[in-house]
């Protein structure tokens, strides 16, 4: 448990999770000795939080807004957190994707204060007396980078910390999972960015990335140290480049309680995304043919679940890998490539090599995915070429942010004259074509991994299988309503965030319990049990 806090004065002040800056009450400021440490007026936390936004939005930039925002997390995290909730669809841009991938780069420069825990190399052997110097002991969720593959960045070495803070903001704002149960790991292993290590305000090591087995005992070391100080946690694997994004998934994906989230992930989303599309094409899920354009861990990671949602719906292994074409940089994946990672040996295609335009037309796949990290990859020629292949085409332009992606929503319903099913990792506004205006959902993770966190923690799971991750995708589907689905949004109103993971955190205990993840009871009404336990942002 952690350890109840009495600070006074200043240290109350100083405390983002006991701060309430100027609401404090006047029997508070007694009580705690605050009287002449804060103006005299009492304010509400809304209108803190209208000062807040007229701050925010009187930024000319967004990266302005993220530092203010972060600024505002490390004084007054409820203060935060009630903002990012009641603002979400404003907010959440700015402290994620895809103003996230800004902060990234330029984290060095726009660092002001601590925040996450830092291993490096140098700590080889005493990782697990490093982690006591954490101030919280029952850290529920770990999200762990090495900053190698940051969104569509590429190697941001010590800077991908921006990004296991920005995810562990979501769990607490999504989820409700309580800000000092959460721990966000930089574990710097070095960059084979040369520019970063050149910079003279880079905060992490100056040297080429650790590879090979030393790299592989240096994270075995962290697991166990985690799993010695943290035993009840959670440990979210982030932005890993590819190779090592599979090789640790691989190895610990039975031993602990983890998964990758740009696997598994945005595999569960854009599941998610597949079965709602088909209530907009009258498809049968089970007759999609799938082409993903991309061959790295997040296209692979959709790639694997759609699968295993094929196999599910009653189709044999070759049957289910059959519908579903990767291209990559060398074109469509056949059997005959070689030097192919097994991951991707499974989904090779047995037949002649094909371009990316010659295996549309050959596979006359309904949905078309982009994984790719590359901007403009879907050429207008491919989605007009999508577009005569069926009524309503399925166009999935994953990459981010949002200058990396594959199309823009513009293009894609310009191209398609108004017809396509699109969704995008990053956000795009309204587009109006043919008469009717567009509101395209992002095709964001965090409607499900907050969701999934929370139900694997509450159901005492020991281990996550795709099972929990199908359950999520049906769970989040079954969100979407018919209004959401009219207006092209193939996901529910981020507004609803947290009614979303409770319904993704009940499918996901009730998976666990079917497939016998679990001996723990479930209360009768489970999401009722969900929403108690919550962390709220209030005074």
């Amino acid at each position: 448990m952690t350890q109840a806090r009495h600070p006074v004065g200043m240290a109350v002040l100083h405390d983002p999770g006991l701060n309430k800056g100027t609401a404090f009450t006047e029997e508070e400021r007694d009580r705690l000795g605050l009287h002449g440490l804060l103006p005299p007026a009492v304010c509400t936390q809304q209108v803190q939080m209208d000062r807040v936004l007229g701050n925010l939005r009187h930024k000319e930039c967004d990266i302005d807004r993220y530092i203010l925002l972060q600024s505002l997390q490390g004084r007054n995290e409820r203060l935060f957190y009630r903002l990012v909730l009641d603002h979400i669809t404003e907010i959440m841009p700015l402290i994620y994707t895809p103003t996230v991938g800004q902060a990234c780069r330029e984290f060095a420069d726009i660092y002001r204060e601590p925040k996450g825990f830092y291993i490096s190399t140098n700590d080889r052997g005493r990782m697990r007396e490093l982690l006591d110097n954490w101030p919280e002991r029952d850290v529920r969720v770990i999200v762990v980078t090495d900053g190698e593959r940051v969104l569509g960045l590429g190697d941001l070495g010590a800077n991908g910390m921006g990004i296991a803070i920005g995810k562990l903001s979501l769990y607490t704002a999504g989820a409700g999972i309580a800000p000092e149960q959460c721990l966000p790991v930089l574990l710097d292993v070095g960059t084979d960015n040369r520019s970063l290590r050149e910079h003279p305000l880079y905060l992490g090591i100056r040297s080429e990335r650790l590879r090979g087995e030393a790299y592989l005992e240096l994270f075995e070391e962290f697991v166990q140290a985690v799993q010695d100080a943290f035993p009840r946690a959670l440990l979210h694997f982030e932005d890993f480049a590819s190779d090592n994004a599979h090789r640790l998934i691989d190895t610990y994906r039975d031993r602990i309680l983890c998964f990758n989230d740009d696997i598994q992930g945005t595999g569960g989303v854009a599941l998610a995304g597949l079965y709602a599309a088909t209530r907009i094409t009258g498809d049968d899920f089970k007759d999609l043919r799938v082409l993903f354009l991309g061959a790295g861990s997040a296209a692979l990671g959709v790639a694997e679940l759609v699968a295993a949602a094929f196999i599910e719906a009653g189709m044999s292994e070759t049957q289910a890998c059959s519908r579903i074409w990767l291209v990559d940089r060398g074109g469509l994946v056949v059997q005959g490539r070689t030097g192919l990672a097994p991951r991707v040996r499974r989904f090779a295609q047995d037949r002649e090599p094909l371009d990316f335009i010659e295996a549309l037309r050959a596979h006359a796949p309904q949905a078309l995915i982009g994984a790719t990290g590359a901007p403009g990859t879907f050429s207008e020629q491919a989605v007009k070429l999508m577009a005569e292949l069926n009524p309503r085409p399925i166009i999935f332009a994953l990459s981010n942010p949002t200058a990396n992606a594959e199309c823009t929503a513009e293009q894609a319903y310009q191209w398609s004259s108004g017809r396509a099913v699109f969704a995008s990792g990053s956000p795009f506004g309204p587009v109006n074509c043919n008469g009717k205006t567009f509101r395209p959902a992002q095709c964001n993770n965090v409607y499900v991994f907050p969701g999934l966190g929370l139900g694997a923690l509450s159901a005492g799971v020991e281990r996550i299988t795709d099972a929990l991750f199908l359950a999520a995708a049906r769970a989040l589907a079954d969100q979407v309503d018919a209004a959401s689905l009219e207006a092209g949004a193939l996901y529910p109103d981020l507004t609803r965030v947290r009614r979303i993971s409770i319904a993704v955190a009940r499918a996901v205990c009730e998976a666990a319990r079917r497939e016998g993840l679990t001996n723990r009871e479930m209360p009768a009404d489970i999401e009722a049990e969900l929403a108690a336990q919550m962390y709220d942002p209030v005074y």
